[in-house]
C-alpha cells in the first residue's frame, strides 16, 4: 500500500507517543508498504526502508512542544495541514493512517479525496483537552460528538488500551484492532555504566520514576507521600528520571519545602536505550499518575523488568495492572505512602509482585503479539482495498 501517515508529534523524541509511532513505522516498513510521514519540525530524523519524513516549517516561537493540548500544538497542527495538502497534491495514496488529532485531517481527506483512513487512537482527544484546559468542560458534549464521528467514519480504529477500546466501541467503530503497547526492546549493546546507587550515595532501597513531569503524572502526589513516610526500615530514596529544567527546579523546591530533599534525586532525561539498565537498578518502580485513561507506556517496561510496581488504583493503570501484579493504592498521599511503606518493608512481597508482573508481559503484552496484530491490521486493510479495487481504480484514473 501507499500510506500517508499523519503524526502530529515531535518525531522522533524519547517520550510516549513518538516512541510508539516509531515502533509502528518500523513494522510497516518491514512489511514493504510505502509510507510518507507528515509530522512536526521538532525531533530527530531517522531512516527506514520505504519511508520519507515531511516536516512543517521551523519557526522560532514554536519550540519545546510538550505533551497534551496547547496553543503551540494547535499552531503546529495548522502548519501540518498544509504539509498534508501538498503531499496529497503530489501523490496518490491508498490509505491515510492518522494519529490522535490528525484524524480530523483524515476525515476531510476521506470526504474530498475518498481515501479511507485508519484512526490510531493513542488517547482520548476530548479527555486530553479537558484535563489540560478545564475551562473547555462546557464544550465536552460537542467534542464527544466530534470524537464519535471520526471514530464512526474510520475504516478501522487502533486503540492502545482497553479504555480507548471502550470509547471506540461506543463510537460504533466499523473495525477495531487492539494494539497494546509493549516493553521497549532491551538491547544488550545499549547498557549504561551509570551506577545510580554509587553516584547518589543511596544506602537503602531505590524507588524509581521514569517519564515526563507533567502535572497529570502525579509527581506532587509522590513527593507528598514520601514526606509522610520519611523514616523507613530499610530507608528508601526516590530517583526521578525525566522532565525539563523548569520541572526539575519546581520539584526540587517542593522537596526542599517538605524537608525530603536528601531522599529525592531529580536527574533529568536519560537515553531511552538505557531504560532497562536503570529499571534493573531499582527496588521499586513508581507510577503515581492522577489523571488520564490511557495506560502509561512505561508500565509495560516496568513490569517486564521483574521489579514491583507501585501505582494508583485508577483505570489508567487497572486495565493492565491488578493486585497480583502490582501494589495499587488510592490516589492520595496517605494511601500511596502506606503502599510504599509496605513494599519497602516486605522483600517477599516485592519479589512476588515483580515475578507476576514479568509473567503478565510474557503472556499478553510482548513484541511478537504487537507485530502480529499490526500485520493483521495491514493485511486486512490491503484486502479491503483490493475488494474495492474497481471504484478505487476509477477514482485515480
Amino acid at each position: 500500500m501507499r500510506i500517508l501517515y499523519i503524526a502530529p508529534q515531535p518525531l522522533y523524541q524519547e517520550r510516549g507517543s513518538p516512541i510508539a509511532i516509531k515502533m509502528m513505522l518500523e513494522v510497516i516498513s518491514q512489511q514493504g508498504h510505502e509510507v510518507d510521514v507528515a509530522t512536526y519540525h521538532e525531533g530527530t530524523d531517522f531512516q527506514l526502508d520505504h519511508m520519507r519524513l515531511y516536516r512543517i516549517k521551523s519557526l522560532s516561537f514554536l519550540s519545546n512542544i510538550r505533551p497534551g493540548f496547547s496553543a503551540k500544538k494547535l499552531a503546529c497542527d495548522f502548519l501540518l495541514f498544509f504539509v498534508v495538502l501538498n503531499l496529497l497534491r503530489k501523490n496518490r495514496y491508498d490509505v491515510v493512517h492518522a494519529v490522535e488529532e490528525g484524524v480530523f485531517f483524515a476525515l476531510l481527506i476521506k470526504v474530498l479525496w475518498r481515501i479511507p483512513y485508519i484512526y490510531d487512537m493513542d488517547s482520548s482527544l476530548v479527555q486530553q483537552m479537558i484535563d489540560t484546559k478545564p475551562k473547555l468542560q462546557p464544550l465536552a458534549p460537542f467534542l464527544r460528538r466530534m470524537e464519535k464521528m471520526v471514530i464512526r467514519q474510520a475504516a478501522a480504529v487502533v486503540p492502545v488500551c482497553d479504555a480507548l477500546g471502550d470509547i471506540a466501541k461506543s463510537g460504533q467503530a466499523q473495525k477495531i484492532f487492539m494494539l497494546h503497547d509493549v516493553p521497549l526492546p532491551n538491547d544488550s549493546n545499549s547498557q549504561t555504566d551509570e551506577d545510580l546507587r554509587a553516584q547518589l550515595g543511596i544506602q537503602g532501597l531505590m524507588a524509581l520514576y521514569v517519564g515526563n513531569l507533567e502535572p497529570y503524572q502525579g509527581i506532587d502526589l509522590l513527593l507528598d507521600s514520601l514526606a509522610l513516610v520519611k523514616q523507613t526500615d530499610p530507608p528508601v530514596d526516590v530517583v526521578v528520571i525525566g522532565g525539563n529544567a523548569a520541572d526539575i527546579q519546581k520539584y526540587t523546591e517542593k522537596a526542599r519545602s517538605l524537608n525530603i530533599e536528601s531522599q529525592v534525586h531529580l536527574l533529568g532525561p536519560r537515553p531511552i536505550a538505557h531504560l532497562a539498565s536503570y529499571l534493573a537498578q531499582a527496588d521499586i518502580l513508581l507510577s503515581p499518575r492522577i489523571k488520564g485513561n490511557n495506560t502509561p507506556m512505561k508500565i509495560y517496561s516496568y513490569l517486564d523488568s521483574g521489579k514491583p510496581v507501585l501505582a494508583t488504583d485508577l483505570w489508567t493503570h487497572t486495565q493492565v495492572l491488578d493486585h497480583e501484579t502490582s501494589m495499587l493504592t488510592d490516589a492520595e498521599p496517605a494511601a500511596y505512602a502506606a503502599g510504599l511503606k509496605q513494599l519497602v518493608s516486605d522483600e517477599n512481597l516485592r519479589k512476588r509482585l515483580g515475578e507476576n508482573g514479568k509473567d503478565l508481559i510474557a503472556r499478553k503484552h510482548n513484541y511478537t503479539i504487537f507485530c502480529n496484530t499490526l500485520t493483521e491490521m495491514l493485511d486486512w486493510m490491503s484486502a479491503k482495498l483490493v475488494s474495492n479495487k474497481p471504484s478505487h481504480a476509477l477514482r485515480h484514473s
